[in-house]
């Protein structure tokens, strides 16, 4: 028997609230498909499974707020048959007040099991909450999603709203609000989202001040010859085909991470591990305030169209609140980039249990010397945040210079996907 249990989406999570359940008892699952939609302080995200399976029992209740490692549902392993509910399992449907869940075996006269689950709290919705599905959906139908009540958990809107409002013609008419929930002024409702993110970011960044040795690290780079590449390139392509600096910049720092794998993972109870691929994991602002760090995923591996593509798609899910699990939970590192409007160095903080920040400021028209004699040419200052129990300076250093070196030579960037 297998439990399933509500993952960690980032330091920055305590807790979720399930709002959807995409599977049923009976099901069978595959690793990689999405069973659930949960909300947290950020965003609603998808949660996938990790293990392929059959569903045997879901555990949570769409509306229940969980504590991060709550069991959600129990899957048989191919091949196993399903037997009697274990008494594990028979005690975490029950709910916290001792009444049984439907379905669920009578309780053992027994004190609370640590996997009982609490009961769905009854307080008002503060914030608007919509599934990623229905998001989605909404937009192929055409169905204006800010005209629906939802009928899930504290008014949130589900696929099935969606669905019911596209049969009847997208303009559905709103629902009344759920029993219990208050409705908020959009403008309430909005810093009350922003209050909670900041409070989420604070709790991780305060946390990776107290637990990581950081150290710092920082090199200027000319971009004369990376930029004058791009150009060429983008003039052969179409508008929607044209490639971003920022693309430059993280496909190299995918590829110089092949040679400092010590930059590349994570830090578990002070013991590191190396990860096999470089899941780079890009910082973007939130149009409603706040920030999201999801991961582009095996970033060195792809060449420089499609991860434009993943890069322009991923920026868009974000701050739609479209995610996956595994983009929250993957990143080996992250890469901050301040852009057009960001200032000339960011010296950001390590977002754990990551070992390693990369950071690149706004891309400056700067004087500089070279062959001898003086330019002004396009130039970006690269920084590393980097844990040291991991690594030390000097190889923060040779990082940072071999990075540089990459950007000289921007044709192998889009030649190398190996």
């Amino acid at each position: 028997m297998i439990e399933f249990k509500l993952p960690s989406l980032g330091a920055d999570m305590d807790e979720g609230t399930l709002l959807e359940w995409r599977v049923k008892p009976g099901d069978a699952v595959k690793k990689g498909q999405v069973i659930a939609v949960v909300d947290t302080a950020k965003a609603a995200v998808d949660i996938e499974c990790w293990q392929d399976g059959t569903i045997s029992e879901l555990l949570a209740e769409v509306g229940q707020k969980m504590p991060v490692g709550t069991v959600m549902a129990t899957l048989s392993a191919t091949g196993e048959k399903a037997g009697a509910t274990s008494e594990k399992t028979a005690a975490a449907k029950v709910g916290a007040g001792g009444t049984a869940l439907a379905g669920a075996p009578p309780a053992v006269p027994a004190a609370p099991p640590q996997t009982a689950l609490p009961a769905a709290p009854a307080a008002p919705a503060l914030r608007r909450m919509i599934s990623p599905a229905a998001r989605k959906h909404a937009a192929e139908k055409g169905v204006d999603i800010d005209s629906l009540t939802g009928s899930g958990p504290h008014g949130a809107v589900i696929l099935a709203d969606v669905e019911t409002a596209a049969a009847q013609g997208a303009a559905a008419t709103p629902r009344p609000p759920v029993a219990g929930t208050a409705e908020l002024p959009s403008a309430e409702k909005g810093a009350a989202r922003i209050a909670a993110m900041r409070q989420a970011i604070a709790t991780a960044m305060a946390r990776s001040k107290r637990e990581i040795p950081h150290y710092y690290v920082a090199e200027d780079i000319p971009l004369a010859r990376a930029l004058a590449w791009l150009q060429t390139a983008n003039s052969q392509r179409a508008m929607a085909e044209r490639l971003l600096p920022a693309v430059l910049l993280l496909k190299a720092v995918a590829v110089t991470l092949r040679s400092y794998p010590e930059l590349n993972g994570w830090c578990h109870d002070g013991a590191f591990v190396t990860a096999e691929r470089s899941n780079l994991g890009v910082a973007i602002s939130l149009r409603q305030g706040g920030l999201i760090a999801p991961a582009l995923l095996d970033a060195g591996t792809k060449p420089l169209t499609q991860l434009m593509q993943e890069l322009t798609d991923l920026v868009q899910r974000a701050r739609a609140g479209s995610l996956r699990s595994s983009e929250l939970t993957d990143g080996t590192i992250t890469v901050t980039n301040l852009g057009d409007q960001g200032t000339q160095t960011v010296f950001g903080v390590i977002y754990p249990p990551q070992v390693a920040l990369v950071g690149f400021g706004r891309i400056l028209e700067r004087p500089w010397a070279e062959d001898g004699g003086l330019k002004v040419l396009p130039v970006v200052t690269a920084s590393l945040a980097a844990d040291h129990r991991v690594s030390d300076g000097h190889r923060g250093a040779l990082f940072l210079r071999e990075l540089a070196e990459l950007l000289q030579h921007p044709e192998e960037l889009n030649k190398e996907a190996s």
